[in-house]
């Protein structure tokens, strides 16, 4: 096993996390193909998408079921942001990973992901980036409290299908 010391690492030290992982984030065995990742290389910030393609990819990626990889497509234009734009793209992010949650079954990490990404999104105006921020924001809240008050199996996979468009 590799120890945190010996791990890959970018321009600025972050480390660089390049264990295949599974549609829910889970890791999977080295050397396990992941097509997905591998073809637009995410976990690199000198790769990640333009802004209005970013949303395009996390929409495709979220409606078919893989909201983990979703968030990965995201990362990118929110740690390149301007500081005015930043909250917007972790907001978008993080309900990307509340949706993994679901997935997961794990309802108290959900609820407080969503929230959280209700709360980052609430600054920006509906339409914001082509985002229909409103509704994204309604829904995060909405699959919170379904998560904390019925549990995740309550969420169906057509709920997990959030179009960041309208």
């Amino acid at each position: 096993m590799t120890s945190p010391d010996e791990r890959a690492r970018d321009d600025s030290g972050r480390p660089l996390n390049r264990r295949p992982r599974d549609i829910t984030g889970a890791p999977l065995p080295p050397g396990t193909p992941t097509p997905w990742r591998d073809r637009l290389a995410v976990h690199d910030l000198e790769s990640a998408l333009p802004p209005a393609d970013a949303i395009d990819e996390a929409q495709r990626l979220i409606l078919g079921g893989g909201p983990f990889y979703a968030h990965e497509v995201l990362e990118g234009p929110w740690h390149l942001a301007e500081p005015a734009e930043r909250d917007f793209w972790q907001g978008l992010a993080q309900l990307a990973v509340g949706l993994t949650h679901v997935q997961r079954g794990n309802s108290a990490g959900a609820a407080t992901i969503l929230r959280r990404s209700a709360g980052k999104l609430a600054s920006y105006g509906d339409g914001h980036h082509g985002v229909a921020v409103r509704r994204l924001e309604a829904t995060a809240l909405d699959l919170a409290s379904r998560a904390e008050r019925d549990g995740t199996a309550s969420i169906s996979a057509d709920d997990l299908a959030v179009p960041l468009r309208d």
